[in-house]
């Protein structure tokens, strides 16, 4: 083995070698500096990666936050107030439904009327004992069970349209909301009444009456307040839809589940005595609307001022009476008058009774019709009398 002398000198490289090396160290292109070139375009790579994948990481969290805003505020009956800071459809507080309805087998509510706040029942201010009919052979009723099918139930055939003469106005100035209706639907036809002898519906229901405008104005608390205690319903209206059509209780004349024995229009509406077009459900159609999961909408008013609502779980049911109060409501924040409130609402069942079983606040005193019943035609199958 040789070792170099210590302190000899290193030979001086040759012309060629000294060129060289000039060349290399000129450009900057020497093995180590093309290898550290290398690493640093390496190193910039995964910089630019790593900063990539956290953009689209916050662009798709950005993504989902826009995802649930919208969600949250397509529960608003106006889109143009938003939630809470950091509010979400879960803070509007609706409970799963208590054993859900199933539509083909619906609980007949005949004989819950009562004159006082039950669950499940229809206070009625003008009940005597004993005033309840029997229920009629109806082929979309199980006795056995006593449960309805509103998926058989026939509708009174027929599509009129009222665009040209209906009117429904909402306005709200200070303390009071006023409404203005002529009980015409605003958004959707009828079906043809008096009904034809050529509809099917004809062999369960006669009602020979015409429906005609009624020209009415409600001056409603913009704040309603709860009573000293719960009031019973009247026959006749007891509210409005946002259809601009009146809603009566869920009793027929015979103070029978009316939603079971009456014979309807598609859009769950028939006209009494005096001509009124009416509802005592709230419409198939509204339903279908406002079907979105833990959505809460408004879609009308009661004679006490307060709110009648569509609300559904998060897993899209309706709330069932087990979920409500004596009167058919409850409390918990709500969109009114433009703003999330905390406050008693009536919330809509596909159960009995359907909307208001009596008022939780004071209701207006309005006019009503000498008679809310109808003449029916004898000449065939006694129907059922529409109120």
């Amino acid at each position: 083995m040789h070792f170099m002398p210590e302190n000899k000198e290193i030979p001086e490289k040759n012309n060629n070698e000294k060129n060289a090396s000039a060349y290399t160290s000129n450009n900057e292109n020497s093995p180590t500096e093309i290898k550290k070139s290398r690493n640093w375009l390496v190193y910039l790579g995964i910089a630019l990666l790593l900063i990539a994948i956290g953009v689209g990481s916050w662009l798709g969290l950005s993504g989902n936050n826009k995802n649930s805003l919208n969600s949250t505020v397509a529960v608003q009956p106006s889109p143009s107030v938003s939630l809470k800071n950091n509010q979400s459809v879960q803070d509007l507080n609706i409970p799963n439904a208590i054993d859900p309805i199933n539509p083909a087998a619906i609980p007949l509510g005949t004989g819950k009327v009562s004159t006082s706040p039950k669950v499940g029942y229809v206070d009625l201010c003008s009940y005597k004992a004993g005033s309840v009919a029997a229920e009629p052979n109806l082929p979309w009723i199980n006795a056995a069970n006593n449960t309805w099918n509103s998926d058989t139930k026939p509708a009174v055939q027929g599509s009129v349209s009222w665009a040209n003469q209906a009117s429904f106005t909402d306005k709200l100035s200070g303390s009071t909301r006023t409404i203005s209706t002529n009980d015409l639907p605003i958004n959707h036809d009828t079906g043809v009444f008096p009904i034809s002898t050529t509809d099917f519906a004809y062999q369960y229901d006669h009602n020979p009456n015409h429906i005609t405008a009624q020209p009415t104005t409600w001056q409603l608390p913009a704040n309603p307040t709860a009573a000293a205690s719960p009031s019973c319903t009247r026959d006749g209206a007891i509210g409005v839809l946002n259809d601009g059509v009146f809603l009566f209780n869920a009793l027929d004349a015979q103070n029978r589940d009316a939603g079971a024995t009456e014979i309807l229009d598609q859009w769950q509406g028939h006209p009494q005595s005096n001509g009124m077009y009416h509802h005592h459900t709230v419409p198939n159609f509204m339903l279908k609307q406002d079907s979105a999961k833990s959505s809460s909408t408004l879609v009308g008013y009661a004679l006490d001022g307060y709110g009648v609502y569509i609300e559904r779980d998060a897993n899209g049911n309706l709330l069932t009476n087990a979920n409500l109060d004596a009167c058919h409501g409850r409390t918990s924040e709500v969109m009114w008058n433009g703003k999330m409130t905390d406050m008693y609402h009536y919330d809509v069942t596909l159960e009995y009774p359907y909307t208001v079983g009596c008022f939780h606040g004071t209701p207006i005193s309005i006019i009503r019709p000498n008679s809310n019943r109808v003449s029916t035609n004898t000449s065939g199958p006694r129907p059922p009398a529409p109120r």
